[in-house]
Formats: structure tokens, sequence, C-alpha cells
């Protein structure tokens, strides 16, 4: 998965050499990774769980996620301490530490999966948006997912995330602005025709929305497998806990007032993506094309560890041919274009956004942000933690299996 983040480049290319980030640096790239596509159907898990469920929910899934992230930090720290010399910068290298071989394997088929449906949920949400922008040109919206296969075919093929820098900056921008208009545009809704809370649902009665709604949280705290990459690329790694709190609690309170005022704005009409509720002026038009514009640059970020673990094994491959370089360049153009085709080939038959979003954070996300972390945390310290500890440990891994598997079955109900 992801490499030592001082040199994050495709194992094919040549290593760019790059500075450590300050905190400023640190504090965006956590923005970057963390936040993504699932903001903006947090209205309709809002609507399907409730207001105070689902703001609930969304403190608590945030919570998990940053100890589950500060597990993975101080495992790395154990190991490093015990054997200096060996190296575990990735999640990989924890799961192969904890359990060998195997534990290597099963990381990075789950981080695999998940990051191809992370990309796919980045290909659907454009599509459906610019079929939305574009209503009654009589195309598909598997014809507009096409239609992005040559631009991120093309950007994939930049080398290192450090090139990548200025378009994470302009996502971010067309993010911020994405997001102002749209609670602008909520705000003047709901205080234009009138509400009160007690007109919208506090806390459903249909029990199977909850885990629903759930996974939908889950999957907009996005980017977990980065966690080692983030901390160990920090210039002060000491201060990297902290700044954590800090980001998570600013981007769980901005989450919870974002599907508030969409589902105060749109009530039971809330629809999965929020943009698509949008009256058709050029405020709202210019939401979802900002919106498209900004993903589009971004998804390449998402691909980074998928071609990372294709490109590693080519590398192995190649490893004995005498015209491995040259060869090997060919591959990895190749390689990128043949995963950006087959994801939207895969995102044409996903039917809603919603309901594939909240599969993924029920199952993969579920398994790759809390049990994988709560599982290496016992296995590695195993004696030497508190009674609480092992206790915080398996509940964490308990309650993330049992909604792994309740969620998936109520998404797949839904």
């Amino acid at each position: 998965m992801e490499r030592d983040a001082k040199n994050i480049v495709s194992p094919l290319l040549e290593p760019v050499p790059s500075k450590r980030a300050s905190k400023l640096q640190t504090l965006g790239n956590i923005i970057v990774t963390v936040v993504g596509t699932g903001v903006l159907g947090l209205p309709f898990a809002f609507r399907i769980a409730g207001w105070v469920a689902g703001s609930l929910g969304v403190a608590v899934v945030g919570i998990s996620t940053y100890y589950c992230m500060l597990l993975l930090v101080n495992c790395r720290e154990k190991l490093a301490s015990e054997e200096p010399l060996v190296e575990s910068n990735t999640y990989g290298d924890l799961g192969y530490r904890s359990f060998g071989t195997l534990g290597r394997y099963v990381t990075e088929v789950i981080i695999l999966v998940a990051q191809c449906a992370g990309s796919v949920a980045y290909f659907v949400f454009i599509g459906q948006n610019l079929h939305s922008v574009f209503e009654g040109q009589g195309l598909s919206l598997a014809s507009y997912i096409f239609m992005l296969v040559p631009v991120e075919i093309v950007l994939s093929w930049i080398g290192s995330l450090s090139a990548l820098a200025p378009f994470s900056i302009f996502a971010d921008v067309c993010n911020v602005l994405a997001m102002g208009i749209v609670v602008k545009e909520d705000i003047q809704r709901a205080l234009g025709e009138g509400f009160s809370f007690g007109e919208r649902t506090a806390i459903t009665s249909n029990i199977g929305g909850l885990p629903f709604a759930a996974g939908m949280a889950v999957f907009c705290f996005e980017g977990f497998g980065m966690t080692l990459a983030l901390e160990n690329s920090m210039q002060d790694r000491r201060k990297f806990p902290k700044l954590l709190a800090q980001t998570f609690g600013g981007i769980t309170l901005v989450y919870i007032s974002f599907g508030l005022c969409g589902y105060m704005a749109f009530g039971e009409e809330t629809r999965d993506i929020v943009t698509l509720n949008l009256p058709r002026n050029w405020s709202s038009l210019t939401v979802q094309v900002g919106l498209c514009v900004g993903l589009a640059f971004t998804l390449p970020i998402m691909l980074h560890p998928i071609n990372e673990i294709v490109e590693g094994k080519l590398k192995i491959i190649l490893r004995n041919n005498n015209d491995s370089r040259r060869l090997g360049n060919i591959c990895l153009y190749i390689s990128r274009a043949i995963v950006v085709v087959g994801l939207a080939v895969v995102a044409s038959f996903v039917p809603e956004f919603g309901v594939f979003a909240s599969f993924v954070g029920s199952t993969l996300c579920a398994m790759l942000s809390f049990v994988l972390p709560a599982t290496f945390h016992l296995k590695l310290f195993g004696s030497s933690l508190s009674i609480w500890q092992k206790a915080l440990d398996s509940i964490v891994l308990l309650c993330g299996l049992f909604f792994a598997v309740y969620g998936t079955y109520n998404t797949v109900g839904v």
C-alpha cells in the first residue's frame, strides 16, 4: 500500500525526493484524505436515521475512527522500537508483522477492494451530477461515466502524489465553495418554507435504517489506509495525534451541521446526493459542475494506492528482465489505464450512490477502520495492555464485525 511518505511514488518510477510536511500541510493532507463524496450523502442518512440518531451516529463514528487511527500509529511505534531496522510503514506491513504473509495479503486485499469501491463511488457521484446538470440531452448515466475515462487515464499517469498537489488544492477549493452554496440554498429553503424540528424525524422507528445510515457515516471518513503515510510525512510526528484530534473534531462538526441543514431543508424528499435536490438555477448548476470538476481531479489520489499494489506486483514479475526499465514504464501506463476503465465499467452498473456508499461503509470500511486496527493492537501489545484497553479494543473489534454483517444485510435489503 502507501509507501514511505518521503518517497510516495510509483514503484516503477524513479523516487522523487520531497520534504516532510509542516503542521499546516499535514492538516491539508488529512482533510483531502478524509473528506470526499460521502459528505453529500449525509442529509440522506439523516433522513433514514433521524436527525438526532444521525448526529449521534456521525459523532460516534468520528471518535471511533480517530481512536483506531491512533491504534495503527501505536502499533508502528512499538514495532519500530523493537526492530528499528525493519520498516513497518504501511498497513500491509502491520498485517505481516502481526499475522505473517496471510495477514499482509488479507490487509492489502481489503485495502485494494475498498479503494476500488471508493473510486467507483466517485465515478457514480460525478456521473449522477452530470446527468442532472445536462438533463434532457438523452444520454444515460453510463455515458457520462465513460466520458470521464480519458481524463482520468491521463491524470492517473502523473507519477507521484506531490505532483498531484495542485490538483488537490483545486479540488479542495471546489468542494468548499460547493458545500457553502449547498448550505446557503438549504437555509434559504428552510427559512422560506418554515419548519420546526418536530416536523422532522428525530429517531427512526425503522431499526434497519440505523445501520444503513451508520454505513454512510463510516463511508464519509475516507482515507483510513493513508494513516501511517500521513503520520510519517509530518515534520514533528509527536504532534500528529493532537493535530489529528483537532482536525477530526472540526470535520465531525461540519459533517453534523451539513447533514442537519440538508435534512431540515428537504425533509422526506432528501435524495441520496443532496445536490440533486437543488433547484435548476445558475448557483445550483455551479455547485454540481464545481463538485464534478473537483472530484475528477481528486480521483487520481484515490487510484494511487490501487496502482501501488498493482505496480508492486509488476515490479516483482519484471525484476529479472534485462529491459525491465523500458518495459516497466510501458506496463505502468497500460495498467493504470486498465484500472480506470475497469472501475468505470463497474460504476456503470451501480444503481444508486446512497445504497452503494452505505454498503461499502458497512463492509470494507468497517473492516479497514475498526476490525483490523483493533485486531493488530491486541495481537502486538498482548499482555502489556491494561484490562480497560483490552476491553475497549475488543468492543471495537466485535462491534465492527457485527456492524459489517448486520449493516450489509440491511443495505442489501433496502
